[in-house]
């Protein structure tokens, strides 16, 4: 099978993988709360999609690939000297642990995977490994396909994650107390997850709170939570810098917490404007990075430019071949398709700190609930340390991701093999 054969079935394949009682089962298992989908889930009936997606090993393979040619680079001297142009004061401190979770976002081209951006705090982790162990395949043969459990399941990947964290800074003092952190929690539109993340936490010994940052308290040199002094703060917050969260900022700053992620790990990896030195082919042989990682960051990552007033007339012109985001936005707030652009926005863009992105068209899926409708889709990668966690996609209409689509939301990832012959594949399954 081709790498066009995955995308080819993704969209003649108008197949339901998700059973919603398998699905709430599995929920309310991960959640320890009876009623758990009924009570969260339910009222968000776009989170998850009815259908999976289907991935050729020649797209993981280069996803795998151009996550660790970024991790390579992401590492050199001269990569942190250049970013520091940019990079808040905060983000220079250093105190061990690498930062919980990336978020490695794709588009799907003929090509191969391009890398659209990367994110220090994604959404869904543990939503999608409950999601990938509820789905069921649509025919015989792709039953071998269906994403099943490793030698270690995603909750033990991400347990681990959190106590390497821990180790990292702590050694091997004991780990108690978890403050799950937000601004305002309860009414996230995934604060379901925060509820499986303390479940997860409390299953391994440890005291887990969802928390408004607000209610921190700094005092004593420690942080607080009601009286319970609190030893790691899972961050879920898009302050990244910690501008506006003195209390936290205090006790990451003073080392009485073990912070994760942290403002370096956003700074290192997922300010857009890192994304103008990836994509920079003659930056990176200057840097001395080996060709063959220069190939793979140059094929996929889609060529990116800092917006700079003397350069608007020409990104004007170009506009329609090119997407602006801003350079520490995050979940598609505020960001634009150049051909939807009007001037005041522009002018917006001008005023603000945005990078302009070659546009990567997202590849298509076709789903039961609308056969005649063909959803956009990206896939997202969970990653820690260089590895490769859980594959996730998200189903959408509209020009970015929003979990506001009929039959969109996350989906589980099949996997196929390059030489299956798409005709046995699509003769199996349901088109129509």
């Amino acid at each position: 099978m081709s790498t066009l054969s995955a995308d080819a079935l993704n969209t003649l394949c108008a197949c339901s993988t998700v059973p919603r009682d398998s699905l709430r089962a599995e929920l309310d298992r991960a959640s320890g709360e009876t009623g758990f989908y009924d009570g969260a889930i339910a009222t968000r009936p776009h989170l998850f999609s009815e259908s999976a997606v289907f991935l050729s090993q020649s797209h993981l393979d280069g996803i795998v690939a151009l996550v660790g040619a970024v991790e390579a680079v992401t590492a050199l001297p001269a990569y942190r000297d250049a970013i520091r142009q940019w990079m808040p004061a905060i983000a220079t401190h250093e105190f061990g642990p690498l930062g919980a979770f990336l978020g490695y976002d794709f588009h799907l081209t003929s090509d191969g995977p391009r890398l659209i951006e990367i994110n220090t705090n994604p959404g869904g982790a543990l939503l999608n490994a409950s999601l990938a162990r509820a789905h069921r395949a649509c025919c015989p043969v792709l039953e071998p396909y269906v994403p099943s459990a490793n030698t270690q399941t995603p909750e033990d990947l991400f347990v681990e994650m959190f106590r390497n964290e821990w180790r990292r800074q702590r050694g091997d003092a004991r780990l108690e107390h978890v403050a799950i952190i937000d601004e305002s929690p309860s009414s996230q539109f995934l604060e379901p997850e925060f509820r499986l993340f303390a479940h997860l936490f409390a299953q391994h010994g440890m005291v887990a709170a969802i928390v408004d940052s607000r209610e921190l308290d700094w005092h004593e040199n420690r942080l607080w939570y009601a009286r319970d002094p609190i030893d790691l703060v899972y961050n879920r917050l898009t302050d990244f810098a910690l501008e506006e969260n003195e209390n936290i900022r205090d006790a990451y700053l003073a080392g009485s917490i073990v912070l994760t992620p942290h403002p370096r790990a956003h700074a290192l990896y997922a300010d857009k404007r890192n994304l103008t030195l990836l994509s920079n082919p003659a930056q990176l042989r200057a840097w001395g990075v080996p060709a063959e990682q220069v190939a793979i960051l140059q094929a996929g990552i889609p060529p990116t430019r800092r917006v700079e007033r003397g350069d608007a007339d020409a990104l004007w012109a170009e506009r329609r071949q090119l997407f602006f985001k801003p350079a520490t936005g995050y979940g598609s707030k505020a960001s634009y398709r150049g051909d939807k652009l009007t001037r005041g926005v522009w002018e917006q863009i001008l005023r603000g700190e945005y990078v302009a992105q070659a546009q990567v068209a997202p590849s298509v899926r076709r789903i039961s609930s609308a056969p005649d409708v063909l959803l956009k889709l990206d896939v997202r990668a969970y990653v820690y340390a260089g590895h490769l966690q859980l594959l996730a996609a998200r189903l959408y209409q509209g020009q970015t991701t929003n979990f506001r689509t009929p039959g969109g939301g996350f989906a589980p990832v099949y996997v196929l093999p390059d030489d299956m012959p798409l005709p046995d594949v699509v003769s199996g399954c349901p088109t129509d």
